[in-house]
């Protein structure tokens, strides 16, 4: 009898409807569209606006799409995991306000923060759950609101970062499609390359923080940029390693969306040519924990039964990692 294995069999993604783009970036800070497009490939992402309005919405709108196109109700989630940096509060969960205004509250439901490594580390979380037959339907979410913590005077960071959620369904399968296996790792000196100064318990929230912008991502990039082509290319090398797949072995690579010369980087090392990439950099930005479920939503129709695919990804932290994930239906 074939192990049991977490399958995605369904998944689906939301983005706001409002789109910021290099022009208009060009207009609020010292940038222009080549610039930004040549160094991160990015020519507009997405932000969500309105009173009132955070992640957990955009987990709701992605879920309910879930729910709707894999013919489930709220009522059928047994669990759910939301990957994210940007939580509605330091507490309660995310997901655990998601579940209420979902209306499946009683089920386990909490947050994974690892930055834009959360989705991968959410997803290895869950398919445990499901390979000890625990449950057999959670939900992952990787969503974040990265505009509520952006400085949009730092023309190094603004450029960057949109905001998105994407969701899958995780199931059992026993016909060997699944999270077949995952290599996650961090490393907590990063902290001083990438970090959101305050607002944590290290340095609360006060006027002078606020003042000083400190409730925004800072980031010193050519340090990141450097760990993060290494790592993540280490990673999605490794997997293949352990697996013994070489590049013809491999349908897709779905990189996290942080910047086109590393993904670029990541699927050389992987040997893989751009059409086997899957990239949306260029429209939605890095959404953190939302680009990969996002990736996957949008090229659903080109995936098949029995695709070899490697998630990969790096985040703040530094958290990086690769997933092998053996695809469980026809799109």
């Amino acid at each position: 009898m074939q192990k049991t294995l977490a399958a995605i069999t369904g998944v689906y993604g939301y983005v706001p409807e409002y789109r910021l783009t290099n022009a208009e970036l060009e207009r609020m800070v010292d940038t222009t569209d080549e610039w930004i497009l040549t160094r991160t490939g990015i020519s507009e992402r997405r932000i969500l606006k309105g009173e009132g309005l955070a992640t957990s919405d955009m987990v709701v709108e992605a879920v309910k799409g879930l729910l709707a196109k894999t013919g489930n109700t709220a009522g059928d989630i047994e669990m759910l995991i939301v990957a994210t940096t940007t939580p509605d509060m330091q507490f309660p969960a995310t997901a655990n306000i998601a579940c209420d205004k979902l209306g499946c509250n009683h089920i386990l439901s909490y947050d994974i923060s690892a930055a834009c490594s959360g989705f991968l580390f959410a997803l290895s979380t869950a398919a445990q759950f499901i390979e000890s037959g625990k449950y057999k339907k959670v939900v992952v979410v990787g969503a974040d609101k990265m505009s509520s913590i952006i400085n949009y005077t730092d023309r190094a960071t603004c450029v960057i970062f949109g905001d998105g959620a994407g969701a899958v369904m995780l199931e059992p399968s026993t016909d060997g499609n699944g999270i077949a296996d995952a290599v996650l790792k961090s490393d907590g000196s990063g902290r001083h390359f990438l970090h959101q100064k305050a607002g944590g318990s290290l340095k609360p929230a006060s006027h002078e923080t606020v003042d000083n912008m400190e409730h925004t991502v800072y980031q010193e990039g050519k340090t990141v940029f450097k760990f993060a082509v290494k790592n993540m290319a280490d990673a999605a090398e490794e997997i293949m390693l352990r697996n013994n797949l070489k590049s013809d072995d491999i349908s897709w690579l779905v990189p996290h969306q942080a910047n086109l010369r590393i993904i670029d980087a990541t699927a050389e090392r992987m040997g893989l040519s751009k059409e086997k990439v899957m990239i949306n950099i260029q429209k939605y930005g890095n959404t953190t924990a939302g680009t990969i479920p996002l990736c996957l939503w949008e090229w659903e129709p080109q995936l098949k039964k029995g695709d070899n695919i490697v998630l990969a990804a790096f985040g703040g932290g530094f958290t990086w990692g690769a997933t092998l994930v053996k695809w469980a239906y026809n799109g």
